[in-house]
């Protein structure tokens, strides 16, 4: 079967913008802009906003003009791509955000489906019909991750964002190998972005275009050099990966699964494991965060089990 164009060349490694909390629970705006200036000068392929581990479920509107045009200045005189996630549970709310958005001029704007009761197919084409004409010719990215009302199947994101032009990426979760015949076979037209740390495997079944990823936010500079890694050698990338999940599976993920932790606490224990930047373990009010001593303690872990991440930041 001949592959579909792609919709955007949109693609490769996305670095998070995560939000420094002060002990105040207010954002360190200084602290975020340092963050942006260091992950331009990991030189990872892009950098982006507001997604989950972006706490943009719990800022208000002021604040979120305020992050958006600390990325887009910093980003435009370095001429560094950058998204912008318009997300917002509530879908006036999101169209209000998009709208301010479109100004800035980013690559793309990340949009999820309205999130407190879920969509119906038809329902969900109207709201990305409806954002793609508040998007004023603005690419958009559908954000579908596992913890959505709704989580749609390949073959359900192809019914709802097959219609709408403007759409020319997803960020989903991936599967097992029948998942991936399924993607191939109902999203080849769009730019699919699967978790970080399963993007060599993405790559090798010839479907990811790139990751929002989780491994950015352990070490840019080091998922940024394994991204590179995978057009040439897909082989030691898979290895790499294999590590990867290996860390993710005995020292993160317990504790979600044991501690109830959320997945935007787990991105900032990875960034302070990472210690790249001014980012710290806190999460704003009402959410726990990790302590930092967490972090320090698996920190030699890190560089142990995945030396090519953790020394190529520096």
């Amino acid at each position: 079967m001949t592959m579909q164009t792609r919709r955007h060349p949109i693609a490769g490694n996305w670095a998070s913008l995560l939000l420094p909390i002060a002990a105040d629970d207010s954002i360190d705006f200084a602290k975020l802009g340092e963050e942006v200036d260091i992950l331009i000068a990991a030189n990872v392929d892009g950098i982006y906003s507001n997604g989950t581990a972006g706490e943009f479920h719990n800022q208000t509107e002021a604040e979120y003009d305020r992050i958006q045009e600390t990325l887009a200045s910093r980003c435009r005189a370095a001429h560094m791509p950058f998204v912008i996630g318009a997300c917002q549970p509530d879908p006036h709310i999101m169209l209000d955000r998009l709208r301010r958005a479109v100004p800035l001029k980013p690559m793309a704007i990340q949009v999820i489906l309205p999130d407190w009761w879920p969509l119906t197919n038809p329902e969900a084409m109207d709201f990305l019909h409806r954002a793609s004409d508040v998007a004023d010719g603005i690419p958009l990215i559908l954000y579908n991750p596992p913890h959505a009302k709704r989580v749609l199947t390949p073959a359900e994101l192809a019914d709802v964002c097959g219609p709408c032009p403007s759409v020319v990426g997803i960020k989903l979760a991936d599967g097992d190998a029948r998942w991936y015949a399924d993607a191939r076979a109902n999203l080849a037209e769009f730019s699919l972005f699967v978790p970080g740390h399963h993007l060599a495997t993405g790559t090798k079944h010839g479907v990811a275009a790139g990751a929002f990823s989780n491994v950015a936010c352990l070490s840019p500079r080091g998922a940024q050099a394994w991204t590179d890694l995978m057009r040439t050698d897909i082989g030691t990338a898979l290895e790499i990966e294999s590590r990867i999940c290996a860390f993710m599976d005995y020292h993160i993920v317990p504790f979600r699964r044991d501690q109830g932790y959320s997945n935007a606490a787990l991105d900032k224990l990875l960034a302070a494991i990472g210690d790249w930047g001014p980012v710290g373990t806190r999460l704003r009010w009402p959410y726990r965060f990790v302590d930092v001593e967490q972090a320090t303690r698996l920190r030699a872990v890190a560089q142990l089990a995945l030396p090519e991440l953790m020394e190529t930041w520096r």
